[in-house]
């Protein structure tokens, strides 16, 4: 079932079980959680958590991580605003150039940690102060108002509760998966985390793959900035403040290892599932931002540990 192995689809089950004890106690605590409106309106905002956290399953997978993914959603959205509401182009231009920024600057953090031997935490930590401050740079510190353009693509289909966006998400974990189990890609990608010195000594070039699973995030990175500018109908600078916590609590969540050499994109997005179910439920019973904040960091540090009890066994 979607390349994971019985092992791997046990743990499936487990988190399909959380999520479902999820549902169940939100709605106990909430009459109106379980309704098709609340459960669209969850669904139609998590495309773009969807797509960061496929592609960093495929670089965590490899050892690597990337914390600049939130201010790379602020600063490719705002190539998005800037590109639609200054320059007049049209939305398929304005995604295009979103995905080329994205793919560029997960290009360049990837190509300076690896080549240089520096730790990715320590090159992407530099490179969410660059995106931020070019994406304020970029819109004069302005919200750039896009409208109608683009919002058609976070609306619900017409007779359905989610959006073109959820559709499209949907489809990028399905290829993401199909991508780590079934391509010589994939397979690099797990060697490569699980052993780099013994893959190397294999015959791997154990460059390439790390440096395309930062390209590839970057480049899902500019998608996700275009869903999360349909859901706002805008161009926000501060866009993706702390986006990158979610991303890393649903991966993490998902029983992909912070030390690489395992990890499935299907079992991230249920982790997705996960924490968008969890941050929903605290809204609807009145919890303050504050208190899920500490929340996400409890799942986060509860993820670690039940991963390094997972290696121990």
């Amino acid at each position: 079932m979607f390349g994971l192995k019985r092992g791997s689809a046990a743990d499936l089950l487990v988190l399909l079980a959380v999520w479902a004890g999820l549902l169940l106690l939100f709605g106990q605590l909430s009459a109106g959680f379980l309704s098709p409106a609340t459960l669209g309106s969850v669904a139609n905002r998590i495309p773009a958590l969807l797509l960061v956290a496929t592609g960093m399953t495929l670089l965590m997978v490899t050892g690597g991580i990337d914390l600049s993914v939130g201010s790379l959603v602020g600063f490719c959205g705002t190539v998005v605003g800037v590109v639609m509401v200054d320059w007049g182009w049209t939305l398929p231009a304005a995604v295009a150039c979103s995905i080329a920024v994205g793919l560029l600057l997960g290009s360049v953090s990837g190509l300076v940690s690896v080549k240089l031997r520096l730790p990715s935490f320590i090159v992407t930590l530099g490179m969410l102060e660059v995106a931020r401050g070019l994406a304020f740079l970029a819109a004069h510190s302005r919200t750039k108002y896009i409208g109608d353009t683009i919002e058609s693509l976070g609306t619900p289909i017409a007779g359905l509760v989610v959006s073109p966006a959820f559709l499209c998400a949907l489809l990028a974990v399905a290829l993401g998966q199909a991508l780590l189990s079934y391509t010589v890609l994939g397979r690099q990608l797990v060697a490569v985390g699980a052993n780099i010195e013994a893959a190397r000594i294999s015959g791997i070039a154990v460059d390439r793959p790390r440096i395309a699973a930062h390209a590839l995030l970057g480049a899902l990175t500019g998608v996700a900035a275009v869903f999360n500018c349909s859901r706002l109908g805008s161009a926000d600078p501060n866009a993706g403040v702390g986006f990158e916590l979610s991303v890393i609590a649903a991966v993490v969540v998902g029983g992909t290892s912070l030390l690489g050499g395992r990890g499935s994109v299907a079992k991230s997005f249920l982790g997705v599932l996960i924490v968008a179910t969890l941050e929903a439920g605290l809204v609807q019973a009145g919890a303050s931002e504050p208190l899920k904040r500490v929340v996400t960091g409890v799942v986060i540090v509860v993820a670690v540990l039940a991963d390094t009890w997972r290696r121990r066994d």
